[in-house]
């Protein structure tokens, strides 16, 4: 199993991404909706590994 940190920082990195695709995908709203939609669910899988992440993470500290 990943250590807490590991766990933390692929939180961030997840966190990171999402942003990222959800701002590009508001750029491509009007241009390519097609294109936007594909990155509005690859943003919500990604969002939901990040919840189990932070669920993961929460019971890790909880354990310590």
């Amino acid at each position: 199993m990943p250590s807490l940190a590991q766990m933390t920082g692929s939180l961030h990195i997840h966190n990171f991404y999402i942003a990222k695709l959800k701002a590009k995908q508001e750029q491509l709203l009007e241009s390519d909706p097609d294109l936007a939609q594909l990155l509005d669910n690859v943003a919500e899988v990604l969002s939901e590994h990040a919840v189990m992440l932070a669920d993961d993470i929460a019971d890790l500290e909880c354990d310590d």
